[in-house]
């Protein structure tokens, strides 16, 4: 982890060297920053965009020579795109209260983990070790909050 910070980066460091389920303490560990960041700072909406947009392409950057040198195509201690998805669903549902967010996890995490269509075909669509393969890994939970984000949508306008 510590051979190029990106690889700290890529690892949420640290966070994916968890030897049970690397990806949910990932998305944990976003959930904590964003609360964190949110109380310290109270951004804007338009700061959080431009922090995420700013993760993502960091992200993007880390997982490309993470891949590189770990010859590997989507290893589960990559957890950089779990942090830059999960924050994109905080910042979306935001000022959702702590059930609205445990909801979001939960509902996250279960598109990550199970990758249910659409998620499974974005992480069939980019594989490998260069930018195509790091845009892969960072896509597919892209979907993912996608897909929550939909599911939370269709909730409160079938029941609010």
């Amino acid at each position: 982890m510590l051979a190029h910070p990106a690889h700290a980066l890529a690892l949420g460091f640290g966070a994916g060297l968890s030897p049970r389920a690397p990806g949910t303490v990932g998305t944990l560990l976003a959930w904590a920053l964003f609360v964190w960041v949110s109380l310290l700072w109270q951004p804007p909406a338009w700061a959080w965009g431009l922090m995420i947009a700013a993760a993502l392409l960091l992200g993007w950057w880390a997982t490309a020579i993470t891949l590189r040198q770990s010859g590997a195509n989507d290893p589960g201690y990559i957890v950089i795109d779990e942090i830059v998805a999960f924050w994109l669903v905080l910042w979306l549902i935001a000022p959702a209260g702590w059930l609205g967010q445990l909801l979001a996890f939960a509902l996250f995490r279960f598109f990550d983990a199970v990758k249910p269509e659409p998620v499974a075909w974005a992480d069939r669509a980019f594989k490998g070790r260069g930018w195509g393969g790091a845009w892969g890994v960072m896509f597919d939970d892209l979907v993912a909050a996608f897909c929550t984000l939909l599911v939370l949508a269709l909730w409160r306008f079938l029941f609010f």
